[in-house]
C-alpha cells in the first residue's frame, strides 16, 4: 500500500518537512524519487465523520494546510484500525458470549475459582500477546531490516520461542502443585488446591499455541496483512464457546465440566497456531524463514527486550494477578474478580490492540523519519481519543455496574449474591479504567523510543501500589477494596510514565489538550446525569432495558461533546469541504 501526500508551495509536511511516501509494506516514511510535486490535492478521505473527528483531535494553531496533512496520514491509520477494531470487537462479544457460559454453568462457587484462578496464568499470557506485548521489541529492530533479512530473523525467534515455550509447559506440568499455592493462596483446601493444580496443567498447554500464534500476528501485522492476524484469536473463544454449549447438555459434576474446559482451551490455541501458521507459509513474500537459528546481533536485540516488553506491556494483567492472589482469601472472590475484569476489557482491549498493533508502527516510523515533534503530536491526538473512549465508559460501568453484572451473568448457577460482589468489584475497577487506557497510550511511545527499561519500571511501581493498596484497603472494605487497589496501581503506573516522558522531553500538552479533556469530562458529567436519571425509572432493568439506558447514554454523550464544543461546526464545515 503507497499513499502519498504533499503540501501546497512553501508549506512544510508537520510531519515530514516535506512530501512523504508511506511504504505500508515495510512500516517506513520517505520521499517519492524523482516526484517531488507541490499544489496536489488531499485525499477524499477527509470528508464525513471520520475526518470531522480527526479534525476536532489536531491542535488549531497548525493552520488548515497542515491540519489537513496531519488528517491525510492519520486516515490511513484509521482504516488499519478499523479493521484491527472490529475484530477486537468480535473477540470481545465471543469472550463475552464465553463468560456468560462460563457463569451459568460454574457459577461462582470453589470449583468456579479454582478453575478461574487456574486459567488465570494462561489467560494472562494470552491477552498480554495478543494485544502486541511481544511487538515492542519486534517492531523496531525488524522495521529496520531489508525484507529478507527480517523474514530470516522472524525464523530465528519463532524457532528459539517455540524450545522455549516448550520447556516451560513442561516445568508448569512438573510444578502445578506449588504454581497452584502461588495463584490462589487463600483459597485453603488441600482440595480446591489439587483442582487449581489439575486444571493448571490441562489448560496451560494453550500458552505455547497462544503465543506463537500472536507472535507470528505481530509478523503478519508489519506486513499489513490484518485479516488472518486479528481473526484468528476468535477460535479460541469460539472453541471455548462450542464447549460449554456441549457440556450445558451433560449432566457431569462441576469438576468435570471444568476440567474439559480447560483441555478445550489448549486445543484452541493449537488450532489458533495452526491457522496462522498456514497463513505465514503462504505465498512468495512469507514473514517467515525457518532454518537453524544464528545469534545474529538484530537477534540478540530482540532476545534482551522480549521480556521487559511482555512485562511493561502486560502492566493492567499482572495488576489484576496480584489483585487475584489477595481475593482468594475472600469466597467467591476469584470468580467475583474475573467477571468484573471481563467487563472493564471491553473498552481498555480496544484500546490496547490498536496501540499494539497499529499504534506502535506509526510512532516508531516517525521516531525514525519525523522527529520529536511529530511524535509528541500523534502521542497528544492518541491520548485525546483515549479519553474519548475510557471516561465515558468508565463513567458508564460505575453507574451500572449492577444491572450490567445482573443481565450478563444471573443464571444457571450464578446466584444473586454474586451479582452483587461482581458489582461492587466492578464499580471499584471502573476508577481505574482511565488511567489503564493512558498506561497503554503512554507506553507506546517509549516502546517507539526503545525505552523499555523505563516501562519496566512504571509496571513494577504499579504492581507495588496494587499489591500494597489492594491488602490494605481488602481488609478495610473487602472485594471492593481490592478493585480500589488495582486501580490506584493502574494510577501509579500512568504517573511513572508520565515521568518517565517529561524526562525525556515528551510530555507537551498544551491549551488545546486540555480543552480537549475538559470538553470530555464535562460530556461525560452529562451522559452521568442522564444514566443515573434513567436509572432511577429502571432501577432493575432486564436486557432491554439496559441496551435502551446504554444507546440512550451514547446518544446524550453524542450530544453533550457536540454541545460542550468537542466537536465545533468550523471543524464541520472543514471536514465536508470540497478539494
Amino acid at each position: 500500500m503507497m499513499a502519498s501526500l504533499t503540501l501546497p508551495a512553501g508549506r512544510d509536511d508537520p510531519v515530514t518537512s516535506g512530501p512523504l511516501l508511506w511504504n505500508g509494506r515495510m512500516g517506513r516514511f520517505g520521499p517519492r524519487p524523482g516526484q517531488w510535486r507541490t499544489n496536489a490535492r488531499f485525499p477524499h478521505l477527509l470528508h464525513g465523520a471520520p475526518g470531522l473527528i480527526l479534525r476536532s483531535l489536531i491542535p488549531s494553531f497548525l493552520g488548515q494546510s497542515a491540519r489537513e496533512a496531519l488528517s491525510a496520514a492519520l486516515m490511513s491509520l484509521l482504516r488499519s484500525s478499523l479493521l484491527v477494531g472490529l475484530g477486537t470487537v468480535a473477540s470481545r462479544v465471543l469472550g463475552f458470549a464465553r463468560d456468560i457460559l462460563f457463569a451459568q454453568v460454574l457459577g461462582a462457587g470453589p470449583v468456579a475459582d479454582a478453575f478461574l484462578a487456574a486459567f488465570r496464568l494462561p489467560n494472562l499470557v494470552r491477552r498480554v500477546v495478543a494485544e502486541g506485548g511481544l511487538n515492542p521489541a519486534l517492531v523496531p529492530v525488524l522495521g529496520r531490516l531489508e525484507p529478507a533479512e527480517a523474514a530470516r530473523v522472524a525464523g530465528d525467534v519463532t524457532t528459539i520461542l517455540a524450545l522455549l515455550l516448550l520447556g516451560l509447559v513442561a516445568l508448569v506440568e512438573v510444578a502445578a502443585g506449588p504454581i497452584a499455592l502461588l495463584l490462589a493462596p487463600g483459597l485453603g483446601t488441600e482440595e480446591t488446591l489439587g483442582l487449581v493444580a489439575l486444571y493448571t496443567r490441562l489448560a496451560f498447554p494453550a500458552v505455547f499455541g497462544v503465543t506463537l500464534a500472536s507472535v507470528g500476528a505481530a509478523f503478519l501485522n508489519m506486513h499489513r496483512r490484518y485479516g488472518v492476524a486479528t481473526l484468528a484469536p476468535l477460535v479460541v473463544n469460539g472453541g471455548l464457546i462450542l464447549t460449554l454449549l456441549g457440556l450445558g447438555r451433560l449432566s457431569l459434576a462441576p469438576e468435570r465440566e471444568a476440567a474439559w474446559l480447560a483441555l478445550a482451551s489448549s486445543a484452541a490455541g493449537l488450532l489458533q497456531l495452526a491457522i496462522i501458521a498456514a497463513a505465514l507459509l503462504r505465498g512468495p513474500d512469507r514473514p517467515v524463514r525457518l532454518r537453524r537459528p544464528t545469534l545474529s546481533p538484530a537477534l540478540k536485540t530482540l532476545l534482551r527486550a522480549g521480556l521487559p516488553a511482555l512485562f511493561a506491556s502486560g502492566a493492567v494483567q499482572l495488576f489484576v494477578l496480584a489483585g487475584t492472589q489477595i481475593a482468594s482469601f475472600w469466597p467467591s472472590g476469584v470468580s467475583w474478580l474475573y467477571y468484573a475484569e471481563r467487563v472493564m476489557q471491553l473498552p481498555l482491549g480496544l484500546i490496547a490492540a490498536l496501540a499494539g498493533s497499529v499504534l506502535l508502527p506509526e510512532l516508531a516510523a516517525r521516531h525514525r523519519h519525523a522527529g520529536v515533534e511529530a511524535l509528541v503530536a500523534a502521542q497528544n491526538r492518541a491520548l485525546a481519543l483515549a479519553l474519548l473512549l475510557a471516561l465515558p465508559a468508565a463513567a458508564a460501568l460505575a453507574i451500572l455496574a449492577e444491572p450490567i453484572a445482573a443481565v450478563l451473568f444471573r443464571r444457571g448457577a450464578f446466584a444473586a449474591e454474586d451479582v452483587n460482589g461482581t458489582a461492587l468489584v466492578l464499580a471499584g475497577l471502573s476508577a481505574g479504567l482511565p488511567f489503564a487506557t493512558l498506561g497503554k497510550v503512554l507506553s507506546q511511545t517509549l516502546f517507539a523510543r526503545g525505552a523499555l527499561r523505563g516501562t519496566l519500571f512504571a509496571a513494577l511501581a504499579g504492581l507495588a501500589a496494587t499489591a500494597g493498596a489492594g491488602a490494605a484497603l481488602g481488609f478495610l472494605l473487602g472485594m471492593g477494596g481490592i478493585a480500589l487497589g488495582i486501580s490506584l496501581g493502574c494510577l501509579v503506573h500512568a504517573g511513572a510514565l508520565i515521568v518517565l516522558l517529561r524526562r525525556a522531553g515528551l510530555w507537551r500538552l498544551g491549551r488545546d489538550f486540555a480543552g480537549q479533556v475538559l470538553r470530555i469530562a464535562l460530556a461525560t458529567g452529562a451522559m452521568s446525569l442522564g444514566l443515573g436519571g434513567g436509572l432511577a425509572f429502571l432501577p432493575q432493568p432486564g436486557a432491554l432495558g439496559l441496551a435502551a439506558l446504554c444507546g440512550g447514554g451514547l446518544a446524550a454523550y453524542a450530544a453533550a461533546a457536540w454541545l460542550f464544543g468537542a466537536v465545533t461546526p468550523e471543524d464541520l464545515a472543514l471536514a465536508t469541504k470540497k478539494p
